[in-house]
């Protein structure tokens, strides 16, 4: 739930947000850092489907999504990145929640997203998510250590939550 004491402002990202999104998500390990050029157009061209959380005019999270080309009702979320002196306020779950009730999401049953099996907190935000949506997640390797990323990063799991009503 997310905390009152803490005002958070959300929005759809633009392209002037791409260079904050850059430097959140650097000081978000284990977070992948994109180029700056690639956090740009994930603010310009994903913007209905990522969302901006401000505090005093500052970022204090993005979550970067789009739905999946090839299946219509399922949103993608790329990546989740809140700033530390936001944790542990519900702002994940909070930005995730607001992306569900966007138009372009209208048509959207399910959310699919990668994690590492090290990465013990996107695994409880997820997990958290389901349980607020009141439905279940189905777990699969995806992108494997030694296939995938030539055995240089971890295997990728697929999270698959819903369907969500």
């Amino acid at each position: 739930m997310l905390q009152k004491e803490t005002y958070f402002k959300f929005s759809s990202p633009t392209s002037t947000d791409g260079y904050a999104v850059n430097q959140l998500v650097a000081k978000s390990p284990p977070l992948d850092p994109n180029s700056v050029y690639c956090n740009i157009l994930q603010c310009s061209h994903f913007s209905e489907t990522s969302v901006c959380a401000k505090s005093n005019g500052n970022l204090s999270g993005f979550v970067s999504g789009y739905i999946i080309p090839s299946k219509s009702d399922t949103l993608f979320i790329w990546q989740v990145a809140v700033a530390e002196s936001a944790r542990g306020k519900g702002l994940a779950i909070g930005m995730l929640t607001e992306l569900l009730t966007r138009p372009a999401c209208k048509n959207v049953q399910y959310i699919e997203t990668t994690v590492t099996p090290s990465n013990k907190a996107s695994q409880k935000l997820f997990q958290k998510l389901a349980d607020k949506l009141e439905t279940k997640i189905r777990i699969s390797d995806i992108f494997i250590k030694e296939k995938h990323f030539g055995g240089l990063h971890e295997t990728e799991q697929l999270y698959r939550i819903g369907p969500i009503f």
